[in-house]
């Protein structure tokens, strides 16, 4: 049988994917995972914790792969295999990305240190990209966590609106505005 925990953590997760973080309360996980609300609180003190846990878990395993640089790629097809990757996670799991980026909650990671420090795991390989980049000369040479912001930060906000329903593209097309948008992007960095 599956330890207790990871049944709470998953139970967790499948809320929050289909209603958001706003819908895991500790009773609704315990009853969801088939233990009683109090067993729940012996593994996580409390329900920050246990979203924490869970989207901690979630995030490692949606980018696991991402800081894997295929032989023979160059920086152009690098950053549109990360751009691809981003999206499938922000347009494939709108709520576990609107609760990373938008959600107000203690855990969140701060800029810049933690960015600099790599502690993204979502921004850490666009910035290892950029950074290759600059050394290969691809990018001219300039502060490579403010040129990965640069580069990010247009797509989130994209994404913002995507997800707000004030763009109202069919996903392709603004897959495409995505890209296009990054390219712009490039082309003033390059």
């Amino acid at each position: 049988m599956t330890p207790t925990p990871n049944r709470l953590t998953a139970a967790a997760l499948a809320i929050l994917l289909s209603e958001g973080a706003q819908a895991v309360t500790m009773r609704r996980v315990a009853a969801d995972a088939g233990v009683t609300t109090m067993a729940t609180y012996r593994h996580f003190p409390n329900r920050e914790a246990l979203l924490h846990k869970t989207v901690h878990d979630a995030v490692a395993e949606e980018t696991a792969s991402w800081s894997e640089w295929a032989p023979g790629l160059d920086f152009a097809a690098r950053a549109d295999q990360l751009l691809d990757l981003f999206l499938d996670f922000a347009l494939g799991k709108p709520n576990l990305y609107k609760y990373l980026v938008t959600e107000e909650r203690p855990d969140a990671r701060q800029f810049p240190s933690d960015f600099r420090q790599g502690g993204s795991p979502a921004f850490a390989p666009v910035f290892e990209a950029v950074s290759r980049g600059m050394r290969d000369g691809v990018l001219r040479q300039d502060d490579v966590l403010e040129v990965t912001l640069a580069i990010t930060t247009p797509v989130m906000g994209l994404l913002q609106q995507y997800h707000g329903g004030r763009i109202t593209l069919p996903e392709q097309e603004f897959r495409s505005l995505c890209k296009r948008t990054v390219e712009r992007v490039l082309n003033g960095l390059r």
